[in-house]
């Protein structure tokens, strides 16, 4: 067999990887998998209604705002923002998934936040953790000023200087500062390939799948817990603390904090500072006897709607390398925790209605110790703290972690383990850090115990996904 043959569909083993011989000699990460991206469709069997609401909310979850409505066709951004449309972050392999960067082999282009701090006329400055090559991001301090928790997104830009944002002089916070204070963390977008299916499966479903397995779990010290809704006590299960119930939610709050638009769910416009309030709230609302379905709902029912009709990622076909990694990520414990399959219940759109499903994910929370901990609580979640990720699409996917601080699997599987207590991690309160070892510790142990060969099987694996 020659080096680099492809092995399945768009999958290639990487020839670092292999000996001349062609035995494997090292384990690598073989990086993103190449071909057409495998995602990004609707469900094939949606009605023609759900195609056609499909067809305009993509174009809604694509479209660039303005303050308003001026100069790009979209209004209500800012006044703090971090982009300026659903598509621009949600981007890599294809529109609906996660941060794109210039590292990717489908889609090379740069950061969008570097251009997006001076467009049309801003007066941003770049901050240092955002680069060319790098994930988008968002940033979040853990304290205030006066030392009690923050933990909210505070947006990297601001629309001072801007053509359509005149008499605004509201200043980007100084992330230098809060940087060399030891005060700021990250996170990167959660792909939305797949959601109406998570969002249809029932609490019930979620709740008998941790519980499965139960003495396994907890013979390597995995516990889990869901988060819950404080308003009605149903599991929540979006977001990287698994902190918002549904999709309508989840791009409520991402319309607010991401692009500063006040709407139907979050009203109140962020950062309403005298002089840079230009529109009346809510900015994005449903539309009053101006056409049906589509055209009539607001953003954020479109936005919902597409990540709902949204179809899963789909794997490179199998080969003898990926099937072993398979058989080594149940051995190890892996699937304990990244549940390979759920099913959704009754729904009133067929596409969805009592489907079986691969996210690799069992949507809980997991205490993952001081190496990951970034001293946020959301709902339930604490500091160390965060939701199951899917795996699925992982193969294709650029930047791992909440924060994407690798771009290498071997790099993302170790930092699941944390035994150093509470160590360099003293900006975090004793009640705010929950638990300083991680719950992942003993199938890292295991899969450090694993051979050369087996190791490289399960990276296969997970980059045919």
């Amino acid at each position: 067999m020659k080096l680099g043959r492809m092995l399945g569909t768009g999958f290639c083993v990487s020839l670092v990887a292999l000996g001349t011989t062609g035995t494997l000699q090292a384990q690598k990460d073989p990086g993103p998998r190449g071909g057409t991206a495998a995602a990004g469709g609707a469900y094939h069997n949606l009605t023609t209604a759900e195609s056609t609401f499909f067809g305009q909310a993509a174009k809604r979850f694509m479209e660039v705002d303005s303050v308003s409505g001026t100069v790009e066709g979209g209004s209500g951004l800012g006044p703090t923002f971090n982009g300026n449309s659903c598509a621009q972050c949600h981007a890599e392999p294809a529109m609906g998934g996660s941060s794109p960067g210039s590292k990717s082999a489908l889609n090379p282009v740069p950061n969008p936040q570097i251009g997006l701090a001076t467009l049309d006329g801003a007066s941003n400055a770049v901050p240092s953790f955002i680069t060319a090559d790098g994930p988008v991001r968002e940033a979040r301090f853990v304290r205030n000023s006066d030392g009690s928790l923050d933990g909210g997104v505070h947006g990297l830009f601001t629309i001072a200087g801007r053509t359509d944002a005149a008499g605004c002089t509201l200043a980007q916070p100084n992330f230098a500062a809060q940087l060399g204070a030891n005060n700021v963390i990250f996170r990167i977008p959660t792909p939305t390939f797949g959601l109406g299916l998570v969002e249809g499966t029932p609490d019930a479903v979620l709740r008998a799948n941790l519980a499965s397995n139960w003495s396994t779990k907890s013979a390597l010290g995995i516990r889990g817990r869901l988060n819950m809704s404080g308003n009605d006590g149903t599991v929540t299960r979006f977001g990287w603390k698994a902190q918002n119930k549904s999709l309508l939610m989840f791009a409520g709050e991402a319309y607010n904090v991401e692009s500063g638009v006040s709407n139907e769910l979050f009203t109140n416009e962020r950062s309403a500072v005298p002089g840079c309030v230009y529109n009346g709230t809510p900015e994005d609302s449903t539309l009053i006897d101006e056409g049906e379905e589509g055209n009539t709902s607001s953003d954020l029912v479109n936005f919902a709607a597409f990540m709902r009709f949204l179809a899963p990622p789909t794997p490179a076909a199998p080969n003898s390398s990926s099937k072993n990694g398979w058989a080594v990520f149940n051995k190890v414990g892996c699937a304990l925790c990244h549940s390979p399959s759920l099913t959704t219940g009754k729904s009133q759109y067929a596409a969805l209605d009592s489907i079986s499903y691969h996210p690799f994910s069992d949507f809980a929370l997991h205490h993952m110790g001081s190496g990951l901990a970034d001293g946020v609580g959301q709902g339930l979640a604490g500091g160390d703290e965060f939701r199951t990720a899917p795996l699925w699409g992982l193969g294709q996917r650029l930047f791992f972690l909440h924060d994407g601080r690798t771009s290498d699997l071997m790099q993302a599987i170790q930092a699941h383990a944390s035994t150093n207590g509470c160590s360099g991690n003293e900006r975090f309160t004793s009640n705010h850090l929950q638990n300083c070892v991680s719950e992942a510790n003993a199938v890292v142990n295991r899969f450090n115990s694993l051979g050369a060969n087996q190791k490289q099987d399960l990276l296969n694996f997970l980059r045919s996904l």
